[in-house]
């Protein structure tokens, strides 16, 4: 079940041009019992005095057991956004109304295929950041590869994209491949890809005796991977998806 618990700022830094990466802890000092993949529900107000809330992923990198003291969050900026407002604007030591953790976009323990597709755009990648711990007990396991395909606009746009990046080096079966659709980095690395996520797909021949997917992110992305990979003959039950729309 869902609590209800004040969060305060510790931590915050720029991401992106318009990606901010937020820390939190709870108020009440209790840590927060979250499976990566899930998200806390910020609450606040409009200026009419409506009540609203906005659902950010939890990216904190734990050991993928155990509940986290930091809650950390990747927030985009919407133009005009009241919760860009509240906390773009929010000091270190400010304080907000949250709820959580929520969710099912999670790795099961049932899963049994020798593949994972994780596909992601923008700050849909969050959740595969909290992953990682999971991902290299998978991996140390034997017999499993993961591939990342993420996609941004441009190196700038890539968030978390390093720790993604040293995260391949040190673990053979995990591949991470940024998708750049509109500038290609100026020194390219050997993952790289040019062009949208879900047309980078076709290149790793999804099969439905192999792979799991998970789709997180812009739901123009979502959509269309998730009817590729049908047409692969991936079952629904085998796409896992997660819409984010940027809400004012």
């Amino acid at each position: 079940m869902a609590d209800h618990f004040q969060l305060r700022l510790v931590d915050s830094r720029m991401l992106a041009p318009s990606v901010r990466h937020m820390v939190f802890e709870r108020v009440d000092g209790q840590p927060l019992a979250f499976q990566p993949g899930q998200f806390v529900q910020v609450h606040f107000h409009y200026d009419d005095g409506t009540a609203t809330k906005r659902s950010y992923s939890v990216g904190t990198v734990g050991d993928g057991a155990s509940p986290v003291q930091r809650i950390e969050i990747a927030v985009s900026y919407v133009e005009g956004g009241a919760a860009t407002k509240l906390l773009g604007e929010l000091p270190v030591g400010g304080m907000v109304d949250a709820s959580g953790p929520y969710g099912r976009f999670c790795l099961q323990d049932g899963d049994r295929h020798p593949r994972y597709l994780l596909l992601a755009t923008g700050t849909g990648v969050t959740p595969y950041r909290a992953m990682l711990p999971q991902i290299e007990k998978l991996l140390a396991a034997g017999g499993r590869e993961v591939v990342l395909l993420y996609g941004a606009r441009s190196e700038a746009e890539l968030l978390y994209g390093e720790e993604f990046e040293a995260f391949a080096q040190t673990h053979p079966g995990f591949a991470f491949h940024a998708c750049l659709s509109r500038e290609a980095r100026a020194v390219p690395r050997p993952g790289d890809r040019y062009g949208y996520v879900q047309n980078v797909l076709a290149e790793f021949g999804p099969s439905a005796s192999r792979d799991i997917a998970y789709l997180c992110g812009n739901p123009n992305m979502v959509d269309a991977a998730f009817n590729a990979l049908k047409e692969f003959g991936l079952p629904v039950a085998q796409i896992r998806r997660e819409k984010y729309i940027s809400s004012r």
